[in-house]
């Protein structure tokens, strides 16, 4: 079987963009009996990293699909074609699409699988888009991705029932596979390495500390993480608390809340306990993980959630929304509050800041429930996907 793969956003940093090498990566080690072919731009073929193995088409763009799926970019359509050429010049069994953000038409009779992460754009478009032309954009490639694409693949149970209620798909078009933590994230020793790591970011190794990871935008709720940060720290026993905003808000070419976001810290005077590391290497993510006294992730809507599951991974207790994928992805393990109320999202913080014997037992959970994620088994079911499509 060929397999044909946009691998154009290979290198984006955002989740997406891990999904894309984390799955790729577990698909090639488990499958040694297809041929894969990366179809990608001339910004990504760059890359060091894309596997070996592969072969890699590159079409010639003007523009980095990645940076074309900014929050207010578009690629051409010389660009477009230049990817739809490529792959038409060679015959594929199936193409796969790990993300639709660069979906381009595929002129070729094969099976098209696109992944749909997420509608948290079609729920929340003044919160994803800029303008109203970025909207149009967004909305006509991803209805023609939908309507090209012979199985749609999400991330979660609750995306699964949200994508076929929005675009109105039956339940035969629809895979799920979860992602995973990489081996990088796990339980870490409090060592020189830790030490290092907080201490460019001005922290101690015995401070306290909530940590969010993810991306800067406005969807992410942030800006109700920070007024729940101020009222935690009301109660005279957590007025050491720090909380720590790991996500990139320099290069991100998402629609960003950090300036809002500068301007409010900067108005509650919290620029000594609010810290804005910026894009971080995994190692030190994993540090940062485990350094942490608890993981708060108050996004309005989630696709799936995969910090929650890196931290689980490395021990660490999750307090999460009680909305979209986080209570199937965290179940158990962690706790809830409402995302658009400060004060319970606070309350619940709180609780878990005061009590020693609860975060322990948080952690013990948070071990066991990451086991049932791993890139490993998300890569064995997308490979039965491929097979299932051309057995049809």
């Amino acid at each position: 079987m060929k397999i044909g793969i946009d691998a154009t956003c290979w290198g984006n940093k955002r989740g997406f963009g891990r999904f894309t090498r984390e799955l790729l990566e577990n698909l090639l080690e488990i499958d040694q009996a297809n041929e894969y072919l990366f179809f990608i731009d001339g910004d990504t073929a760059d890359t060091e990293a894309i596997p070996e193995r592969v072969r890699k088409i590159v079409a010639q763009t003007e523009a980095s699909p990645i940076k074309a799926a900014a929050a207010d970019g578009r690629r051409s359509l010389k660009d477009i074609w230049a990817m739809s050429r490529q792959v038409l010049r060679h015959k594929v069994d199936v193409f796969f699409f790990p993300a639709v953000y660069s979906y381009f038409p595929v002129f070729n009779r094969t099976k098209i699988i696109v992944t749909i992460h997420d509608v948290i754009a079609d729920h929340n478009p003044d919160l994803i888009f800029p303008n109203a032309r970025a909207k149009f954009f967004w909305k006509l490639k991803q209805n023609a991705a939908v309507r090209q694409s012979d199985l749609i693949l999400t991330v979660s149970d609750y995306s699964k029932g949200q994508i076929g209620e929005y675009f109105r798909l039956p339940e035969s078009r629809l895979r799920v596979i979860n992602e995973g933590a990489r081996a990088d994230f796990r339980v870490l020793p409090a060592n020189g390495a830790m030490t290092d790591t907080l201490g460019r970011f001005g922290l101690k190794p015995d401070e306290r500390f909530l940590l969010y990871v993810g991306g800067i935008s406005p969807h992410k709720n942030l800006s109700a993480l920070i007024g729940a940060f101020e009222l935690v720290r009301r109660e005279p026993a957590r007025r050491d608390v720090k909380l720590v905003l790991v996500g990139d808000y320099k290069d991100d070419p998402f629609y960003s809340a950090y300036p809002a976001l500068k301007k409010q810290v900067a108005e509650l005077g919290a620029e000594d306990r609010v810290i804005f590391t910026g894009f971080i290497s995994d190692e030190d993510l994993a540090r940062f993980y485990n350094a942490a006294t608890l993981l708060v992730f108050p996004s309005l809507e989630e696709g799936f959630g995969l910090p929650a599951v890196e931290a689980m991974a490395c021990g660490t207790p999750v307090a999460a929304s009680n909305c979209s994928s986080l209570p199937e992805v965290v179940g158990r393990a962690g706790r809830f509050f409402d995302p658009r109320n400060e004060a319970d999202m606070a309350e619940v913080i709180g609780q878990i800041l005061d009590d020693d014997e609860l975060r322990s037992r948080m952690r013990e959970a948070s071990l066991e429930r990451a086991k049932d994620f791993m890139w490993k088994k998300a890569a064995e079911d997308t490979l039965a996907v491929f097979e299932e499509l051309t057995t049809r």
